[in-house]
């Protein structure tokens, strides 16, 4: 069985999915702007929510920091951008696949 963890490189707009300490899956991300930067910290996903609504796009993976998660977008042409107000987006086709690959309680880096 694998043992998930996701790592968000803020500097690089680029979440890693690993197993163990390889790195499994890449994919480009958008994050927070200057003023709603994205948390950096340790965290880890607490529910997923598909097909949220507004400008989520087709999930929602809600992080144990209230109010922050990873999703989806209904604007693909802002990833590879810092242009969130604190959350990480990708692209509806990514977020998907990382859905269905993480359970409950995948723990989630986030550094700069």
């Amino acid at each position: 069985m694998p043992n998930y963890r996701i790592i968000v490189d803020i500097s690089d707009l680029k979440l890693y999915l690993l197993d163990g300490n390889i790195v499994v899956r890449e994919f480009p991300i958008a994050v927070g702007k200057m003023l709603t930067k994205t948390p950096r910290g340790k965290f880890e996903i607490i529910n997923k929510e598909p097909n949220p609504g507004g400008p989520f796009g087709v999930m929602w993976m809600g992080l144990s920091k209230p109010h922050y998660g990873i999703h989806g977008t209904n604007d693909p042409s802002s990833i590879g951008r810092r242009v969130t107000h604190g959350c990480i987006r990708m692209y509806n086709e990514d977020v998907i696949e990382l859905a269905n690959l993480v359970p409950i309680h995948t723990p989630v880096t986030i550094r700069p």
